[in-house]
């Protein structure tokens, strides 16, 4: 009887750890979505911007793939404590990972949409792909805390989400700015600010992950909770 308790046991973990392991091949999938589409948008490139909006429905197989998967473990396995906590927030970390490629393939869309018709070039492209670059560091860090279950790292980022609103309303400000001083510029500029607000959003879900990963080890949920307070749940020694 022993023996057979001991194989479910490394059965279910394997299980658990087959769900991580395709958590951070959707999490790359969807880090190279994005590199993609910024570079894209930068560049002009028409290719780029197709194989970005091609791509979004691989995403989205994978993450119906997972939660199915999600769903058959709670069912077959009945998990408890942390391991339940695992699985039920592996189906919202895919669901926040899905909507970061909608976003991608958001940029990718609007870029096609500026390049197709006779655009003015808007200045200021630096300052989007500055939000671009943080948006992708932000996700590979959330990442590789969700690997490491390291709450300290995941509360970090759920603070730096403030950043990149901070750089998303300055960029909205610029972008303002240009379009009073040159009316010509005006539909190019709204869809750069569309661009630059799929951005921000993508911010705000790499933040939903990180708090996921609070959860998981913590067992409480910190959302919708004041930073400060996160911070201090982190912190503190109740697991």
């Amino acid at each position: 009887m022993a023996l057979m308790t001991d194989h479910v046991s490394k059965k279910f973990d394997a299980e658990l750890e087959g769900l991580r392991s395709r958590v951070m091949q959707m999490g790359g999938l969807v880090e190279t979505q994005i590199n993609h589409a910024i570079e894209a948008f930068m560049n002009g490139d028409k290719d780029g911007f197709e194989q970005v909006i091609a791509d979004d429905h691989h995403v989205n197989a994978i993450e119906v793939s997972i939660d199915d998967d999600c769903a058959h473990i709670i069912a077959r396995r009945q998990p408890t404590a942390s391991d339940l906590r695992m699985v039920m927030a592996v189906s919202k970390i895919v669901t926040d990972l899905e909507r970061i490629g909608d976003e991608a393939a958001k940029i990718a869309r609007m870029g096609r949409q500026v390049y197709q018709r006779d655009h003015l070039l808007v200045p200021r492209l630096q300052e989007m792909r500055a939000m671009g670059d943080l948006a992708v560091r932000m996700l590979r860090d959330v990442l590789d805390a969700f690997v490491r279950m390291d709450p300290v790292a995941a509360a970090r980022i759920v603070r730096e989400d403030e950043t990149v609103d901070d750089n998303f309303r300055g960029f909205l400000r610029l972008l303002v700015t240009y379009m009073m001083e040159d009316p010509r510029t005006i539909s190019t500029a709204l869809d750069i600010i569309f661009v630059s607000k799929a951005l921000e959003r993508i911010g705000d879900h790499v933040k939903n992950i990180a708090e996921d990963v609070i959860y998981i080890v913590k067992g409480k949920n910190v959302r919708h909770i004041a930073l400060d307070e996160l911070e201090r749940e982190v912190l503190s020694d109740g697991m």
